[in-house]
């Protein structure tokens, strides 16, 4: 009622370029260099969590109800999908990744060696 009025920010969903299970290659950060597996993709937020990549750590408290035994724990954090680039499969190389259009549906495409994902 008082002061200005808060506005809800649009959600601008852009279709991610890396998949779950993909091999990334991270481009920038203190990983660079590093490759891993993609454990999970947000595509609101733009970031993904890479495989034992940008480890950060969490100090918990113990909680006997839920046997959790407390301390310091380990655990990655995510990485903007603007930092990460796709390994291709076949020739093993960082690529950017390009689509083909089907019957079925859009299929992915190494642009490097040119098949498929």
């Amino acid at each position: 009622m008082y002061g200005n009025p808060t506005k809800q920010k649009e959600v601008v969903r852009v279709k991610p370029h890396v998949k779950k299970n993909d091999t990334v290659l991270i481009l920038t950060g203190k990983d660079r260099g590093k490759q891993g597996k993609v454990l999970r993709v947000n595509a609101t937020k733009g970031t993904a969590i890479v495989e034992r990549a940008n480890m950060m750590k969490k100090h918990t408290k113990p909680n006997p109800q839920r046997n959790v035994a407390g301390g310091v724990l380990e655990r990655e954090a995510p990485i903007k999908l603007s930092n990460l680039q796709v390994v291709c499969p076949s020739c093993d190389k960082p690529t950017r990744t390009g689509k083909h259009r089907t019957e079925e549906g859009s299929t992915r495409f190494c642009r490097k060696c040119d098949t498929e994902m």
